[in-house]
């Protein structure tokens, strides 16, 4: 995913801490870059951004987030936030992706005081790869003791994949010859296919398709999407919006006119998204 540059920024309202390991996981460091408030800016709430686009999480992506205006809008607000990189396809299962942004919510939880944030008023943020890994955390994370708590008080996610079953009409295969379907077998198959049977493979997709997924214990939840998008059918985000609904979860859709994958204005949705998660985290007033 490729954001645009924001333009008319002099000074960054922000401190950046690049390639802070989180966790160690199979003998790999994992890494978040740190965004802190400039000046005495906090406001007491702290935002994990799950950077991946096409479930890759190299530098690059950073970069794409930054240049969407995703850490200006909300270090502006007063939230410290965390860009954790969950690893890449290339090595890492969605299955161990998820655990890795478990990893990054529990140290940044374990490091609140540090950053004077309320760990209970955590949000989560994800766009693309990044929106289906942060769904699929919310859903798989279940509350437990205070050292081990995952949870979040709300997400955002930005055009997510969230149902492989049924993707815009018509139900992917890690053996079909699209983009998509090909990296579903890196996702959920990383011993190959031979010998799965297509009933397993089903099962198999159902257990990283957010839409199949939701539980009433999940937090509320933004979604935003734009109806021309040329990766992403609109139908990924309404099927969870529906699926949430069910549950009875506070969600809400904003659709984008004519937004593709994504678009040239998406700072305004980001606002919104930031507008959203003051409302849904207690934060007074605009800073």
């Amino acid at each position: 995913m490729t954001l645009p540059a924001l333009r008319g920024e002099t000074e960054p309202p922000f401190t950046q801490e690049k390639d802070v390991v989180f966790e160690d996981r199979h003998g790999v460091g994992l890494l978040m870059d740190i965004f802190t408030p400039a000046g005495d800016g906090g406001n007491g709430r702290g935002l994990v951004v799950v950077a991946s686009g096409g479930w890759s999480s190299s530098r690059g992506k950073i970069r794409d987030l930054m240049a969407g205006g995703v850490f200006e809008v909300f270090c502006k607000r007063g939230y410290h936030v965390f860009a954790v990189r969950p690893g890449s396809i290339s090595r890492f299962s969605a299955a161990d992706m998820i655990r890795h942004v478990e990893d990054g919510i529990r140290w940044v939880k374990s490091k609140a005081s540090d950053y004077a944030i309320d760990p209970q008023k955590l949000g989560l943020f994800g766009a693309s790869a990044g929106g289906h890994l942060a769904s699929l955390t919310t859903f798989t994370t279940l509350r437990t003791d205070a050292k081990t708590d995952a949870t979040v008080a709300a997400a955002v996610v930005f055009f997510p994949p969230t149902d492989f079953l049924n993707y815009g009409g018509k139900a992917l295969s890690p053996r079909g010859d699209d983009r998509i379907s090909q990296l579903l077998g890196g996702l959920a198959f990383r011993q190959g296919l031979q010998g799965i049977s297509e009933e397993a493979i089903s099962k198999a997709l159902i257990a990283i398709s957010p839409a199949r997924l939701a539980i009433a214990e999940a937090p509320p939840f933004l979604l935003i999407h734009g109806d021309a998008d040329p990766v992403v059918p609109l139908q990924q985000s309404e099927a969870l919006l529906k699926a949430l609904e069910a549950k009875k979860v506070k969600a809400k859709l904003v659709v984008k006119p004519n937004g593709g994958h994504p678009w040239p204005t998406i700072r305004e949705e980001v606002i919104v998204a930031a507008d959203w998660l003051d409302d849904e985290t207690g934060v007074e007033g605009d800073s």
